[in-house]
């Protein structure tokens, strides 16, 4: 990301927290950060676009500071751990982003919701996973179910500690007393052999990269061949348009819109001379894996 790209990112997100999201206007923007209309859509399709972006690059950030704490010690150890969730916290803090989740999160904006729902399962893929190194493999079938009661221990916690202003707590007296509260749980719910969630449901709701890309890849292999049958086609133009949209739409949209990708599919269906129906089923198969693992969770 180029400098003049995070600069803008960074003056939206000071107007975010002033004005609040929705008060702030592209036209607000463009004024602070004395850049063009064009060159603000050169860098982001909508204002939704850029509070993505602006999440992605605090995110990035932060996981990499996560990661090295990590770095020569026992990922076991609880303590690692602790400071890692005080990073966590922190950073909210520091930026505000309680606030701004609390503000967009009833907008009806299908990108930034798809974004938070696919943060949050991250970070419970995360806790899961950091649960394993902590209490071992004997406490697997238990550690989704706890990372879920965990988020919302924590979550209460600094809630209401951070209005309660008289208490004077810090993020890790709250962190640590959460972490304490999750070993027993963690103890108690593996001694009643109880489970509500199987973990294994981690993987339909996070799909693994490898995959994704595999099927985009197939997808895009099968729309090029199709478009080399269209040579010899009378309306080649209209079918290759209609292969482009799949292909952009499959491609360059974080959530693909589904109708329309299905009323195009329809539509290409009257090209069959041209087309054997098992191409044309291969190609419907692949753009339903590709939705999917954009989208896993309705």
């Amino acid at each position: 990301m180029n400098d003049r790209k995070q600069r803008v990112i960074k003056i939206a997100h000071e107007l975010f927290i002033e004005k609040g999201y929705q008060a702030t206007s592209i036209q607000d923007i463009l004024e602070y950060s004395g850049i063009s209309k064009g060159t603000f859509y050169n860098y982001f399709s909508s204002k939704s676009d850029l509070l993505v972006a602006l999440f992605q690059m605090i995110y990035s950030k932060l996981e990499q500071e996560r990661n090295q704490l990590l770095i020569g010690q026992e990922p076991s150890n609880i303590n690692i751990f602790i400071k890692q969730m005080e990073l966590i916290l922190q950073t909210n803090r520091n930026n505000k982003l309680f606030t701004l989740f609390e503000e967009v999160i009833f907008i009806n904006d299908i990108d930034v919701k798809h974004f938070i729902k696919q943060g949050n399962f991250k970070m419970l893929n995360w806790l899961y996973a950091r649960f394993l190194d902590i209490f071992g493999e004997s406490k697997e079938p238990y550690l989704l179910d706890c990372a879920i009661m965990f988020i919302g221990i924590l979550h209460h916690n600094i809630k209401y500690t951070d209005l309660a202003d008289e208490l004077d707590l810090s993020v890790h007296q709250v962190v640590k007393y959460s972490v304490e509260r999750l070993v027993k749980i963690v103890e108690e719910v593996s001694l009643a052999g109880e489970q509500l969630i199987k973990p294994e449901l981690l993987k339909n709701w996070i799909p693994a990269c490898k995959t994704s890309v595999t099927i985009q890849q197939e997808l895009n292999e099968c729309i090029c061949k199709m478009k080399k049958k269209l040579t010899q086609c009378e309306e080649q133009a209209k079918y290759q348009e209609l292969l482009e949209f799949i292909h952009n739409e499959c491609n360059h949209t974080k959530i693909p819109r589904k109708f329309l990708i299905e009323s195009t599919l329809v539509a290409l269906n009257k090209a069959q001379p041209f087309f054997e129906e098992k191409e044309l089923q291969k190609l419907h198969q692949l753009v339903a894996l590709n939705i999917k693992s954009k989208n896993p969770i309705e």
